[in-house]
């Protein structure tokens, strides 16, 4: 342990998340190199009672570890985030109620409504950007130095919002989607995990893996010929995707992995039956999170545990850790490695704006990302992710002007709705599902806000004061 490093504060919001154990872990195991000496956990009154649950675990995993980290439960934001060196986000506005609402809305019209894709998505950035946007602003008084590391999903909408409509550029979003791909890769290909590098083509839980390096070598026609070989179940997906094998005509005619997101995007009609189904039989995949996260919590409780439990990779957790600490632990100390964030083009993908956010391999620096340039995006993938990218744009001007019509409009250009018709009736009920989070839309009576004032808004740019 050294002690000449200068101490470092993070203030984790959304702090009683059943993920914030994964965080902890990953902060006492990067000690030595990352004195975390303050952790600020930090919710709403709504979430106090898992904040003290979850808090309490924190605290006596780091009482085991031995290390003067001093682990402090708060519901006062701005106490946590005064002189904060980073600042995580790992927060749902309206917590899982909303998404069940999400799911349930979307399913009943025949849409999927998973929480980064589609109308769930897009109700979920909804929800999101105005509340990061407040956060920034507090950010910008009290910690103006600090990087803002978002897991807050859909993180590519959010990132493209901050991006975009701020002047706040310490951003950084992030997924564990990428470093499951690496480890899966080095899986199939019998090598350390840490001789792989992948090039990463596209946006958050919308990208390809391009290329892969191992080595420093480029070997992508192997690792393409060795995942058509492999039968699914060893391929690897996340746990809240049906895994619906792809064909090897469509892999190699790509000749890109695209990430397990895209199944709703490339078997939709598969995925769709399989959520109807478990809706019919079980509810939504929300209600079967809130009973695993139920059942994490009273884990949590015990006294006697001062680990993070196993069981909290059901709930997706796996590698939250590696990415979230690793980006911070690499800005703290120059490290100039390598690894997979959503951050600002800059160039990047020739055939993306400058400022949008994509999802690519980084070399991390202390003065944040550079995003490893890709060039014009392949023919074969170009289509879905401009089409995505689009979606974006579309909802995070939405999300600043509260302009309702821009909302349909950007469902009815996702792939995943296919009706104009369809597209009004979920936004009005998922607008009315939600309206208490939605101030953007709504005034603070209730009645929707003038439709009028937010389109001679869509095309100025919302910088925060």
């Amino acid at each position: 342990m050294t002690d000449t490093k200068r101490p470092v504060k993070i203030a984790t919001i959304g702090g009683g998340s059943s993920y914030t154990p994964e965080l902890v872990e990953g902060f006492i195991k990067r000690y030595d190199s990352l004195p975390v000496r303050e952790l600020w956990l930090v919710d709403i009154p709504e979430g106090e009672e898992k904040l003290k649950i979850v808090g309490g675990l924190a605290q006596r995993m780091v009482e085991a570890a031995g290390l003067p980290m001093e682990v402090h439960l708060t519901l006062d934001r701005r106490e946590a985030l005064a002189g904060a060196d980073f600042v995580t986000t790992q927060f749902r506005v309206g917590q899982l109620d909303a998404r069940i609402k999400d799911e349930r809305i979307s399913l009943k019209h025949g849409l999927i409504g998973q929480e980064t894709n589609g109308a769930g998505g897009m109700f979920k950035a909804l929800r999101t950007i105005p509340v990061i946007f407040d956060i920034i602003r507090d950010m910008q008084e009290l910690c103006p130095d600090a990087w803002l590391v978002n897991f807050t999903n859909p993180v590519g909408i959010v990132t493209e919002a901050v991006l975009r409509y701020t002047d706040w550029d310490k951003i950084i979003g992030l997924c564990n989607c990428p470093i499951s791909m690496r480890f899966g890769i080095a899986k199939w290909m019998d090598v350390d995990p840490s001789r792989v590098r992948m090039e990463l083509s596209g946006l958050n839980h919308h990208f390809f893996v391009t290329d892969v390096f191992i080595d420093g070598k480029s070997c992508f026609d192997e690792v393409l010929e060795r995942y058509c070989e492999l039968p699914v179940e060893e391929l690897g997906t996340m746990k809240n995707i049906m895994a619906i094998p792809w064909s090897n005509r469509l892999i190699r005619g790509l000749r890109a992995i695209p990430v397990s997101y895209l199944n709703y995007y490339f078997s939709t009609r598969e995925e769709l039956d399989q959520l109807t189904r478990d809706y019919e039989a079980h509810g939504v995949r929300a209600e079967v999170v809130k009973q695993v996260e139920a059942e994490l919590f009273e884990l949590y409780k015990n006294q006697d545990l001062h680990v993070k439990p196993k069981q909290l990779e059901e709930r997706g957790g796996a590698h939250y850790s590696d990415a979230a600490c690793s980006v911070i632990d690499s800005i703290y100390n120059d490290r100039g490695d390598i690894q997979y964030v959503d951050v600002r083009n800059n160039g990047a993908v020739s055939n993306l704006p400058e400022e949008s956010a994509i999802e690519c391999a980084a070399v991390i620096t202390a003065d944040g990302p550079k995003p490893l340039a890709i060039g014009e995006l392949p023919v074969p993938i170009n289509g879905t992710i401009q089409m995505i990218k689009t979606f974006e744009r579309m909802v995070a001007e939405a999300a600043v002007t509260g302009n309702k019509d821009l909302v349909v409009a950007a469902l009815v250009a996702n792939k995943l709705c296919d009706s104009d018709a369809v597209a009004n009736a979920v936004v009005d009920e998922l607008m009315e599902a939600h309206k208490d989070y939605l101030p953007q839309f709504f005034n603070a009576d209730g009645t929707p806000k003038d439709e009028r004032e937010a389109k001679a808004l869509t095309s100025k740019v919302c910088a925060l004061a």
